[in-house]
């Protein structure tokens, strides 16, 4: 009709009734979580599993997000759920309180030298027109606590990225805190104790000692090693000459071990960009591993 008013965006005070608020809101919501439950599209975290999809539903309707979304998106972290950075600034977003998400940059935040060089986000408020920014998230602030300084760090090797995800982050949980309910992203979470495994089923884990078993027991078959600190694999074996000229920055060995161990996309590209590096008989292969990677 054409005197309909235009849908909105959900807010925080047209959500649904939250799943243990009602005793026909649980019902209906147990009998959602059977059926999400159930299915393989869900995270290993939630199949068969209908009390942790009961409360992913409950986190769904309370930030008025779509379900299937939220399982997609909500991390268990040594124990503790947490949100991915861009579902976080999605959800932001979507809320309808605010304009969408920007951000603003401060000197280069790809020159890790330059301490001042940073990100912060900003929006404006649609009721009252306000201007809202988050806080600074500058180099300074990343070595300081050290975020950089765990293995496996994709500050890195993507710090810009990891910029827009902190700043969101820092923006969601100073000026929409009820969006986060409380919860750090899995981001943070791999800042402050160290590598997460974040698997293509939406789980994620943290790097145990039975994976440093393995690791030991990698070493002793291969020949290689891997420093504890910088995380940098070295072969016994000698490096392979380039053309006769000084060895390449790394070896077959090292350049194969990152493709095979890349978790996404972004760190599977920068892998091959090494191959180009090694001498050529070992090209295709090493191409041919890509590519069923990808």
């Amino acid at each position: 009709m054409p005197n309909e008013p235009a849908p909105q965006a959900p807010t925080t005070d047209r959500l649904p009734v939250a799943v243990f608020t009602a005793r026909d809101a649980f019902e209906l919501s147990l009998r959602e979580a059977k059926v999400y439950s159930s299915s393989t599209l869900v995270p290993k975290d939630y199949q068969d599993n209908v009390a942790n999809a009961m409360i992913a539903l409950n986190m769904a309707k309370r930030i008025g997000a779509d379900p299937l979304m939220t399982m997609q998106n909500l991390y268990i972290v040594h124990g503790r759920p947490a949100w991915s950075g861009q579902f976080l600034i999605a959800a932001f977003n979507q809320c309808g309180r605010f304009s969408a998400m920007r951000f603003e940059t401060r000197g280069d935040v790809n020159d890790a030298k330059d301490g001042t060089a940073g990100m912060r986000a900003y929006a404006t408020e649609k009721a009252t027109k306000e201007r809202i920014v988050g806080p600074w998230v500058t180099w300074a602030m990343v070595k300081g606590e050290g975020w950089d300084a765990k293995n496996g760090s994709k500050w890195k090797t993507i710090p810009e990225l990891m910029f827009h995800y902190r700043a969101g982050a820092f923006m969601v949980r100073t000026h929409a805190p009820d969006i986060a309910m409380g919860l750090q992203t899995s981001e943070e979470l791999q800042d402050s104790i160290g590598p997460v495994d974040v698997t293509q089923t939406g789980s994620a884990e943290v790097v145990s000692a039975v994976e440093r078993v393995k690791q030991q027991l990698h070493e002793k078959a291969t020949g290689e090693t891997v420093d504890k600190e910088t995380g940098a694999i070295t072969s016994d074996r000698p490096a392979l000459a380039l053309d006769g000229n000084a060895p390449p920055a790394l070896s077959y060995a090292e350049v194969r071990d990152r493709i095979e161990k890349a978790k996404d996309r972004d760190t599977l590209d920068m892998a091959a960009g090494f191959i180009d590096g090694l001498p050529p008989q070992f090209h295709a292969e090493l191409h041919e591993i890509v590519k069923q990677r990808r």
